[in-house]
């Protein structure tokens, strides 16, 4: 791997960490550093980190919240 791109995933831990656990695309990367922001798309799907992925985590956070709060009100009739 080129010297460059490792100190590029260096500062990336999650791209690092990815990478790791995934062997293929170190074999890509290695091969062709361009991939690297295939890598960085792959690894934000892995992680949940796109914006459906978040937008969904937070809809399911504000409806735990809204039983919770109808959960309390109940129990204070």
């Amino acid at each position: 791997m080129q010297p460059g791109v490792y100190q590029y995933l260096e500062t990336r831990e999650d791209l690092l960490k990815f990478i790791r656990m995934n062997p293929k695309w170190y074999r890509k990367v290695t091969r062709n550093p361009s991939v690297l922001s295939q890598i960085e798309s792959e690894a934000k799907h892995y992680y949940g980190k796109t914006t459906p992925q978040r937008m969904e985590k937070f809809t399911n956070q504000l409806q735990m919240v809204q039983m919770l709060v109808q959960m309390a009100q109940a129990m204070k009739d």
